[in-house]
């Protein structure tokens, strides 16, 4: 009886401590799950939204920072890092941002073996391609040695897969193979705005379209700053990442320093093109949309002045401006290139407009939300002036016409020609 009960006892035992381990093995297997799910879940949620490229650092931006410095204690979060790393390979990303992927080969064929060179940027070189569908498109390859281009290069195909506007730039595609990092663009024909600006094989841009062109501009920054979700701050606006169409419409493009604005706002390392760069930016490393807005009334006067902001730009226009007050006689900066041609009245409201974006308290600075409605204001009242000015017109026309017709019945025909002629509208007097 004893030895039944020790046999039980034991028994017992066993089956408690097999239960046990089943019970420690489903919790283990339980808890492994749920955290693969949990990362699968946060990469897609971020890679639909991300906006990549360099800045910042935190738990968050862990994805792809490309500003964190070797010291970063961002990058201590080894088991973080390497997951979102794993999770950020090519098949993962690429489904994530809907982006077609091409091979290298395709690409090669299309560029007739990388020959048609187009330009060339800190990113690498841009070749002109025209694919077997029969679209031309721009392919810009990632220089094989960068590293910060390969993160940026992430950032784009991320970002551009989920913001779509018309004046921003269309990615329509990239490939990541044989070591090889390319992005494929909708093919702009005119080119940059820099090139327009400073080139001499381009006739000069005429007012009209300057001002359109900051519109055009205005316009794809506000989307993303107040239609994107989460808002996406652009960081990098400037003539040459700013893509002309055949129509001359613009589109902002260069997407690699981009930053959704949920996430951490501090650089660690100060990125950008000098003379762009918010000054409280490079004083306190926090970049916010104001950081865009005094990036694009640099812009502005650029348009105005013809003038690039390395060689001077904002100290010429500072010094405009202690004669202007800010708001009138900025005529002394433009470009001499439109030999006049430009609307007063217009000149001294854009140049207004962009003093007011350059502000140094970005407090003070307007939204790109306000930029578009001033602007959409001035071309309106352009509009309104000249379809007034081409009625009076008519209204002329028809005045004189009237009064030759007039004059034909009671006068020789000689004499309607003389009349003509001291009119200058011989084309007016038909017998």
């Amino acid at each position: 009886m004893k030895g039944e009960s020790s046999g039980l006892i034991i028994g017992i035992s066993i089956g408690v401590v097999i239960g046990v381990l089943i019970a420690v093995l489903a919790l283990v297997c339980f808890r492994y799950h749920r955290k693969r799910s949990q990362i699968g879940n946060s990469s897609s949620r971020r890679a639909a939204t991300i906006p990549i490229r360099e800045n910042g650092a935190d738990s968050c931006t862990i994805l792809s920072d490309s500003t964190l410095a070797p010291e970063s204690p961002v990058k201590s979060g080894r088991n973080g890092m390497s997951l979102w790393l794993e999770g950020f390979k090519k098949n993962n990303m690429m489904a994530v941002s809907g982006i077609p992927e091409y091979s290298y080969k395709d690409l090669q064929k299309a560029t007739y073996n990388f020959t048609t060179l187009i330009g060339q940027g800190a990113f690498g070189p841009v070749y002109k391609a025209q694919m077997s569908t029969g679209e031309t498109v721009a392919v810009k390859v990632l220089a094989t040695n960068s590293k910060q281009g390969e993160k940026e290069f992430h950032t784009e195909v991320m970002l551009l897969g989920r913001l779509h506007h018309r004046n921003l730039v269309n990615l329509v595609g990239y490939c990541a193979e044989k070591g090889q990092h390319m992005l494929i663009y909708v093919y702009m024909s005119k080119g940059s705005l820099a090139s327009h600006l400073y080139s001499e094989s381009h006739e000069p841009l005429s007012w009209d379209l300057r001002v359109y062109i900051a519109l055009d501009v205005a316009r794809g920054l506000e989307y993303l700053h107040d239609g994107a979700v989460p808002p996406v701050i652009h960081r990098d606006i400037k003539s040459s990442n700013i893509l002309l169409d055949h129509s001359v419409r613009a589109r902002v493009a260069d997407f690699g320093l981009s930053r959704e604005e949920m996430v951490d706002r501090h650089a660690a390392n100060i990125r950008g093109t000098f003379g762009y760069l918010d000054p409280e930016y490079i004083s306190t490393g926090n970049f916010t949309k104001k950081s865009d807005v005094y990036s694009y009334g640099v812009l502005l006067f650029e348009l105005i002045a013809g003038r690039n902001p390395q060689q001077g730009l904002m100290e010429y226009v500072e010094l405009a401006a202690m004669n202007t007050e800010g708001k009138v006689g900025w005529e002394e900066i433009v470009d001499s290139r439109l030999d006049g041609k430009f609307d007063v009245q217009e000149l001294n409201e854009v140049a207004t407009l962009a003093y007011k974006c350059i502000n140094r308290v970005p407090k003070k600075r307007p939204s790109m939300r306000d930029v578009v409605q001033v602007l959409t204001r001035i071309l309106k009242l352009r509009h309104n002036r000249r379809h007034h000015h081409r009625k009076s017109l008519s209204a002329t026309a028809d005045e004189v016409s009237i009064d030759l017709d007039q004059l034909e019945i009671k006068t020789p025909v000689s004499e309607c020609h003389r009349r003509d002629e001291s009119l200058d509208s011989a084309d007016t007097c038909e017998v």
